[in-house]
């Protein structure tokens, strides 16, 4: 009787115990997510109508209403939704092609189709200015070879990309697989039944195309549009390389300007244009959704894998859709590794004109770029470890503890997602320019206020991958250990963990190759003792370098492939569909 007495006070214990730990681990993700996300937000929102301590609407109307303002804003606008149309028709068309023909090669086709994705966007503009500038490598060895033959080529003197179609057009390329990515799973859950049924009744190809295949897509289509719309507007890289040489001012880049300007004091305004870009995101998103949800589009049938034989058209297709990456990736890609061959932008590359000069003081000379590169990795590795960390506990509670806290965690770190980059820099910013209290030391112009906006803006990104593989896991493993009296720490060291531990392993994959040369966050971060690898390529152009920015991005680029290619060695133990370029 006394050891049954004693065995039940110990679990009894345990559960206490056990139930605290829950509730600590719980308040504490809870203090870290207001204190990283909810608290700079709001503290930004109250910058923008209370500059002065107490809210001044008059003076949010005014900039608002000042014509350089308005005229970023109008083009915004602009450069969002055209990108956003060019990159729904490329990935749609691109997604209809792999998940529903019987094209060859997929597997390595759309690796290429997404690659452009996965490298930083300053990296793909200043490989597209290069691949078309009248003086650079590719096409002054073109108008050699045009004169060796007798003809006459004449490139002009300018840069077509220095315009706002320029900027459209390149956004809208590098935005395609977002598109890509959520039309191909969406094509994976069509019913085989419905289109099948459709050609027994001789609906040729195209009539089922648009008839049956697409009007089912379209939840998924406009998913992809709201991707794409948002990072459209949020894109600095892209936007910062052609839109301040080309005059044609956005948001994102008037912020940029200003605050380099202005310095601090131009804060409040600086939240205010911040603003508008997040409700200018959202409203994005609100209208994909209203325009994906407009129509009940469930069915119910066989999820078979659905495919087109394409005939004749197959040689055709792989053609062309070869062709598309030739044109969309190997061109700037060929370009921007030409320029960092040669010493001065504009040589052409010969035997004469070839060094690895570039490379050798990338690699070896500029301490500057070392500084980077090491501070871009130690505070990728960080985010990562303790990103996975988290959403691994935050997975535990939204999936088997979910409560009114817990779903406004969840929802906090979507938004903070959500927001593009350069906002969340705003909002940590002034979240972080004066002293912390208590300890009174200020981390702004240090690493750890990149660090911190890092994991504001990247926790969502392991989330997702996370809660799909808690969603894998049977809860009774975890009932049953918490019968036999483990505690919440020991559950999910020994039991929770591994399990989920691959799903959280893809996000942390995505969240590296996202992170080690990201610009939209950390370019209002960042100071001469604190520089991270993304911004160094638009210093470095910016400098006159354009030799040496080639370089330094060809780097990027192998480090991005080389991680991409080890994630791919380690695919068959990671859950289906986390790797975004596999087919």
């Amino acid at each position: 009787m006394n050891v049954m007495r004693e065995l039940r006070r110990t679990v009894a214990l345990r559960r206490i115990f056990g139930w605290r730990s829950e509730r600590a681990i719980l308040w504490f993700l809870a203090l870290g997510i207001g204190v990283l996300s909810v608290a700079p937000l709001t503290r930004l929102i109250w910058a923008a109508i209370a500059p002065d301590g107490s809210p001044d609407l008059a003076h949010v109307l005014q900039l608002i209403g000042t014509q350089k303002v308005w005229q970023a804003t109008l083009n915004t606008l602009e450069i969002a939704v055209a990108a956003t149309l060019l990159a729904m028709l490329a990935g749609t068309l691109a997604a209809l092609l792999v998940g529903l023909s019987d094209m060859r090669g997929k597997q390595l086709w759309v690796f290429t189709f997404i690659l452009p994705l996965m490298i930083p966007p300053q990296v793909i503009a200043l490989a597209w200015v290069q691949a078309l500038s009248p003086s650079s490598p590719l096409l002054t060895g073109v108008e050699a070879v045009y004169r060796s033959l007798g003809w006459r080529l004449t490139l002009g003197n300018g840069q077509p990309l220095y315009s706002l179609i320029g900027i459209i057009m390149l956004l809208g390329l590098h935005n395609a697989p977002l598109v890509f990515l959520t039309v191909r799973a969406g094509l994976r859950r069509l019913p085989a039944d419905l289109v099948e049924a459709a050609r027994i009744t001789g609906a040729s190809p195209l009539r089922v195309l648009f008839t049956v295949i697409l009007p089912l897509a379209r939840p998924a289509i406009f998913a992809g549009a709201a991707l794409s719309f948002v990072a459209a507007a949020g894109n600095f890289g892209i936007q910062a390389m052609l839109g301040i040489p080309a005059r044609v001012p956005t948001l994102i880049t008037l912020v940029y300007q200003r605050l380099n300007g202005y310095g601090p004091s131009a804060l409040p305004d600086m939240a205010v244009l911040s603003l508008l870009i997040a409700l200018i995101t959202f409203g994005g998103l609100a209208l994909s959704r209203y325009l994906g949800g407009r129509r009940d589009v469930r069915v119910s049938g066989s999820l078979r894998q659905l495919k087109q034989p394409l005939g004749a058209w197959r040689l055709p297709a792989e053609w062309l859709a070869w062709l598309w990456i030739g044109m969309t990736l190997l061109l700037p890609l060929s370009a921007l590794v030409g320029t960092s061959l040669t010493n001065g932008f504009g040589q052409t590359l010969n035997r004469q004109t070839l060094t690895f000069d570039n490379y050798t003081n990338a690699l070896w000379q500029y301490p500057a770029i070392h500084q980077a590169f090491f501070t871009s990795l130690g505070l990728t590795l960080m985010a990562v470890v303790l990103l996975t960390l988290a959403s691994l506990f935050l997975a535990y509670f939204l999936s088997w503890q979910r409560s009114r806290l817990v779903s406004l965690l969840q929802m906090s770190t979507e938004l903070a997602y959500a927001l593009p980059g350069i906002v969340t820099g705003i909002a940590a910013i002034l979240f972080f320019l004066k002293p912390l209290p208590l300890i009174n030391v200020s981390i702004y112009g240090t690493v750890w206020i990149i660090l911190a906006a890092y994991l504001s803006n990247f926790l969502a990104l392991v989330l997702r991958p996370t809660l799909a593989g808690f969603a894998q896991i049977d809860r009774s493993l975890d009932e049953a250990a918490q019968i036999s009296g483990a505690g919440f720490m020991r559950r999910m060291c020994d039991i929770l963990m591994p399990l989920a531990a691959p799903s959280a392993m893809a996000g942390a994959i995505l969240v590296f190759l996202t992170a080690l040369n990201e610009i939209q966050v950390s370019i209002l971060l960042v100071t001469s003792s604190s520089q991270t690898l993304g911004p160094m390529v638009i210093f470095l152009d910016e400098g006159g370098s354009s030799t040496l920015a080639a370089a330094v991005g060809c780097l990027m680029i192998l480090v991005v492939l080389l991680f991409m290619l080890i994630a791919t060695l380690f695919a068959r133990r990671l859950p289906e569909g986390v790797l975004p370029w596999r087919a």
